[in-house]
C-alpha cells in the first residue's frame, strides 16, 4: 500500500514587490508524480534549489499544492478535517535540531509531541521511553538537550517524532549542520527505525553517500523528478549527476575512473569494501 503518493503535484510561489502586489511567479514543484510503499526507505536528492525541500514540506501538509495532490496514507493533504491525522502519519525532522528542541530536559523534550496529542500521562510515559530506548538515548534522559552533541540533538528531535507513532517519518537535511561522525550517528538511527521497526523513511538530503542503503532513489532538478532507481542504478550514472551538481561518494568516483582506464571492475561500487572486494579478485 502506498503511504506516500504524490499526483502532477505543481508548487508555485509568488514574489511580491514592496507594496505586496504579485511581479512573477516562480514554480518550484513542477508536475512530480511518485509513489512510496509503507515500509520502504526512500531518498531524494538534489542541489540546492532543487526543490527537494519544498517537496518534502507537501508530505505532512505544511505546504499545500497549487495544483495536483498529494496523498498521506489516502488522506488528501487539502482536506483541512485530515490535517491533524496526516502530520500524525508523517512526523518531520528538519536540518536544526536546535529550532525542534523546546524542553529544558530530554524526555520533556520527547514529551512534547505526545502530549499535545492528548495521550494519557501513563501511557505518555511509555512513549518516552521507548522513543528514546530505540533511538539510544535513554541514558541522556534527565540531561539538558544544551549539553548534547549535534548529531545526539537530531536523535532527540527524532525521538520526539517518534513518540508520536508515525507511519513515516520525513527528514529535511537533517545531517546537514551535523559533522561526519554525527552524520552517520543518525543514519544509522534511521536505518534502524526502518528496518526493525517497519517505519517508512523519507530522506531528503544532498549527501549522496546517505543514500545508499535507500530502497530507491528519486533526483530532483529544477523542480522534477530528473532520475528514479534503485542506488546502484542511479550512482552508475556518474556524469549526470555530476551535472546535477551532486558530489559523488569518492569510493564510487575511484571506482568509475579506474573503469574508464580499462581495470575489470563492476559498473558501479557503493563502498569501500565492495571495491577492495572486485581489487582482490583482480589480484
Amino acid at each position: 500500500m502506498d503511504i506516500i503518493k504524490t499526483e502532477n503535484l505543481i508548487y508555485e510561489y509568488k514574489r511580491r514587490d514592496e507594496e505586496g502586489n504579485i511581479e512573477g511567479i516562480d514554480r518550484a514543484i513542477d508536475n512530480v508524480s511518485l509513489e512510496v510503499k509503507e515500509g520502504d526507505f526512500i531518498s531524494i536528492l538534489g542541489a540546492n534549489g532543487s526543490g527537494k525541500s519544498t517537496f518534502a514540506k507537501h508530505l505532512n501538509a505544511i505546504l499545500v499544492p497549487t495544483e495536483g495532490t498529494v496523498w498521506v496514507d489516502g488522506m488528501d493533504s487539502k482536506d483541512e478535517e485530515k490535517l491533524l491525522s496526516i502530520r500524525q502519519t508523517a512526523g518531520m525532522v528538519f536540518q536544526n535540531p536546535d529550532n525542534q528542541i523546546i524542553g529544558q530536559v530530554v524526555e520533556e523534550d520527547v514529551a512534547f509531541g505526545p502530549e499535545n496529542m492528548g495521550i494519557p500521562t501513563e501511557q505518555l510515559r511509555e512513549r518516552v521511553d521507548e522513543a528514546l530506548k530505540t533511538l539510544g538515548m535513554m541514558e541522556y534522559s534527565k540531561k539538558s538537550p544544551n549539553r548534547l552533541s549535534g548529531g545526539q540533538k537530531q536523535r532527540v528531535s527524532i525521538a520526539g517524532v517518534l513518540a508520536m507513532h508515525p507511519k513515516c517519518i520525513v527528514l529535511d537535511e537533517p545531517t546537514a549542520m551535523l559533522d561526519p561522525a554525527g552524520r552517520k550517528e543518525v543514519i544509522r538511527a534511521l536505518r534502524a527505525l526502518n528496518e526493525v521497526e517497519g517505519i517508512t523513511i523519507i530522506l531528503i538530503t544532498h549527501y549522496m553517500e546517505e543514500t545508499i542503503y535507500s530502497d530507491k532513489i528519486f533526483v530532483m532538478n529544477k523542480g522534477k523528478i530528473a532520475m528514479e532507481g534503485t542506488p546502484r542504478e542511479i550512482f552508475k550514472h556518474v556524469e549526470e549527476l555530476e551535472g546535477y551538481k551532486l558530489e559523488i561518494p569518492k569510493i564510487t568516483l575511484l571506482a568509475h575512473e579506474l573503469k574508464k582506464k580499462g581495470i575489470d571492475i563492476p559498473e558501479c561500487v557503493l563502498s569501500d569494501k565492495e571495491l577492495a572486494e572486485a581489487l582482490k579478485k583482480l589480484i
